[in-house]
């Protein structure tokens, strides 16, 4: 294969996959130590086990948005089912 086949097959393929997208969580660590933050705990105690060792700190996520719940395509139509009779 040539080398500009290559790589224009190189650049379809990259732009066909389209963005990536970061999973982001509800609380950030942010480390003392000027390494930056990590965005990946699901509780604040759990942020706070990773941030303590550095002398850091947890803040909520500003950027978090919880997943969307499903919502049911039509009604539940169903009768509840009645006690048998004695």
């Amino acid at each position: 294969m040539s080398r500009p086949l290559f790589l224009l097959v190189v650049f379809a393929w990259t732009a066909a996959a389209g963005p990536a997208s970061a999973i982001d969580y509800p609380w950030c660590a942010n480390f003392a130590d000027g390494a930056g933050a990590n965005c990946g705990f699901t509780t604040y105690e759990q942020c706070m086990l990773t941030a303590r060792g550095t002398g850091g700190y947890c803040a909520e996520n500003t950027m978090y948005e919880p997943p969307k719940t499903l919502s049911r395509s039509r009604p539940d139509k169903r009768k509840p089912r009645q006690p048998a009779k004695d």
